[in-house]
């Protein structure tokens, strides 16, 4: 967290509720370049698992919002105690499901060809081949 601690330093010294910030400034504020995952979205969600950049701003009290891949603006917004209570203590979130997390991963892309029977077997023959 050393790395990014520069930006913790940063939001917890805001007077302010949110800031607006490219990621440039992000960088000025980091003093190094960010790694090339930024690019995509879900480097700057809210999970604390992601990276150690996104514990940092959890960690100084800030949510990510309003992250714009194309313009590459965000908004860190601070976050009441309850919330940022929930976000440090998974066991505090409510389940979203009981399903394992990969249910439903590949619905809509298998199809059946119509009168195939899915219960008989592939090779009616195959006790015979021994």
């Amino acid at each position: 967290m050393a790395k990014y601690s520069a930006l913790a330093d940063y939001l917890r010294a805001l007077k302010t509720n949110e800031v607006s910030m490219t990621f440039a400034q992000v960088e000025r504020i980091v003093g190094a370049k960010l790694p090339l995952s930024h690019r995509y979205r879900s480097w700057w969600s809210n999970n604390s698992f992601n990276s150690v950049m996104t514990k940092t701003w959890l960690d100084a009290g800030f949510e990510s919002t309003k992250v714009d891949m194309k313009k590459r603006t965000l908004v860190f917004r601070r976050i009441d105690r309850e919330r940022r209570d929930w976000v440090d203590d998974v066991s505090k979130r409510p389940a979203v499901s009981k399903r394992h997390p990969s249910f439903g991963a590949l619905k809509g892309l298998v199809r059946v060809a119509p009168g195939t029977d899915l219960t008989a077997p592939a090779d009616p023959d195959w006790g015979d081949n021994v």
